[in-house]
């Protein structure tokens, strides 16, 4: 169960529906939401394709973990959508443990995803080989998602409205 003082963290591979469901979930619990991309967008005016092309993954990961230690500084209790790499950094995983936070993992299958991703065009890790690549963040990251969560959502043949309630659970 999500306290009324602490964070909501989503946290997923990339297309598992993060944004989405941090938007329904923050409006039924009267929250804000901070969406780690949108945060990095707006604050740089660039896309998350851009930072990668111009000033490479180091440097957005960097700015990744900026927003999420702000965001779980906030005193406000807010839905955090953190991006699907946060889990990479360990000050990120640290940080996550620290806060308090409920961190719930939207997990899905891979190949659930792929359909998923290939309308976006601003994932660039996903140009080459979109199925492989999901596989293999995958299988790269189960267990830093795992060691995070405090709960797992499965995505896989649900409605929004159906996670979103998986995760008020």
């Amino acid at each position: 169960m999500i306290r009324a003082d602490q964070h909501l963290v989503l946290v997923g591979l990339m297309g598992v529906g993060k944004t989405t469901v941090a938007r329904v979930v923050a409006d039924r619990l009267h929250r804000r939401v901070m969406d780690s991309d949108a945060i990095i967008e707006a604050r740089t005016g660039r896309t998350v394709r851009e930072i990668f092309a111009d000033d490479g993954e180091a440097a957005f990961r960097q700015m990744e973990t900026d927003v999420l230690i702000e965001a779980l500084a906030l005193e406000e209790p807010c839905v955090i959508a953190g991006a699907g790499g946060v889990v990479l950094s360990d000050v990120n995983r640290a940080a996550l443990k620290a806060s308090g936070a409920r961190v719930i993992w939207l997990c899905a299958d891979p190949a659930t995803l792929v359909d998923r991703v290939r309308a976006g065009g601003h994932r660039p890790l996903l140009d080459d080989d979109p199925a492989g690549t999901l596989q293999r963040m995958f299988r790269e990251r189960e267990a830093l998602y795992r060691e995070v969560a405090d709960a797992i959502v499965l995505v896989d043949n649900r409605s929004i409205s159906e996670v979103v309630e998986a995760v008020l659970r």
